[in-house]
């Protein structure tokens, strides 16, 4: 009988063991990235290291105030989200935590990473001025702080201050410029408006599209994705306009990140580092771009030829943890300008 019982015990130590390891081969993941403009990435890497992805997606406020209700209880080991100022609200939260990694250090440039490991960007976005080419010449644009110039009063649409994109925008501004200048850029800007803001970033070029405004301000990647619409109506609304690069003899264009995060409380800790090198890496930056048209992160890879075709720019290389520490007073300021 005894035996038997230290038979059994052994049986059953052995089958939790193998239990755990088949548990671990695994990564919980929180997307704010739509299932579509991730999931084959993450089917690529599951068949090449044979770790199972289980997906969550939703909005990005929504899964934020998901994990900090879930506490240590969360089972997510990685989020995925966008804007450089929802990842610092992230680490604010005490919901994520650092990595070390050369992978990562060496394919993320120091620009697009929380300095301490919180956060590394995987792609890469411009929020440009997109011009009507039948109503403004490019050589009437110059860069953001133009923008509150009185000779685009009625002219211009842009999202409402509520949108993290235009938070960070203005934090960029406050970084370089200071809380009273980018202060005083808002009220003119607010001024300059053809609409109080409303919609989306597709909805301002749309609007600008239909004779609303002559400049929109957007993220690159809506227009892509624009571009290439199959609904006719979106598609002839963004061939009526242009990009136009602003910042090019300073500072340069506003680019922010979608980015990835370890959880504080990750169960599969190193799975969920070995996914966030894989999405780093070369092959995967290049198809990411082509497909959701925004630029790789890590330096060399090859843009997708709509965006070559949308030429080159000189970038703001301000690290882009710099707008989650402005956000704040972003949100002031722009309150105190009646951006809406």
């Amino acid at each position: 009988m005894a035996f038997k019982s230290a038979v059994s015990t052994a049986l059953v130590v052995a089958v939790l063991a193998s239990t755990t390891v088949l548990a671990s081969e695994e990564v919980n993941l929180y997307s704010a990235r739509k299932e579509e403009l991730i999931k084959p990435l993450l089917d690529r890497f599951s068949d090449q290291t044979g770790i199972t992805i289980n997906l969550v997606t939703g909005d990005a406020d929504a899964l934020l105030q998901r994990l900090q209700s879930e506490g240590r209880n969360s089972p997510a080991d990685l989020l995925i989200t966008t804007d450089a100022g929802r990842l610092h609200r992230a680490m604010e939260a005490g919901v994520t935590q650092a990595v070390t990694s050369d992978a990562l250090l060496q394919g993320v440039p120091a620009a697009y990473r929380e300095p301490n490991g919180h956060w590394y960007g995987l792609s890469l976005r411009a929020r440009p001025i997109f011009y009507v080419k039948e109503k403004v010449s490019p050589t009437e644009l110059s860069s953001y702080e133009d923008l509150a110039d009185p000779k685009w009063a009625g002219r211009i649409c842009i999202r409402s201050s509520g949108n993290i994109y235009n938070q960070s925008l203005v934090a960029s501004m406050i970084a370089h410029s200071g809380e009273q200048k980018s202060e005083q850029w808002a009220a003119g800007l607010v001024k300059n408006l053809a609409r109080s803001p409303k919609g989306g970033d597709r909805d301002q070029i749309k609007a600008a599209a239909a004779g609303e405004c002559d400049i929109a301000v957007a993220n690159t990647y809506y227009y892509g994705g624009m571009l290439n619409s199959n609904d006719e109506a979106e598609h002839q609304a963004a061939a009526k306009v242009a990009i136009f690069w602003p910042n090019q003899s300073d500072r340069g264009t506003h680019v922010n990140v979608s980015g990835a995060a370890l959880t504080a409380h990750a169960r599969n800790r190193d799975n969920a580092v070995k996914l966030m090198e894989f999405l780093v890496q070369p092959e995967s930056q290049s198809w990411y771009a082509e497909v959701n048209y925004e630029y790789p992160v890590r330096d060399g890879v090859a843009w997708s030829d709509l965006l070559q075709q949308w030429g080159r720019f000189k970038s703001d290389n301000l690290n882009l943890s710099q707008l989650g520490k402005y956000n704040s007073q972003a949100v002031m300021i722009m309150d105190r300008a009646g951006w809406k």
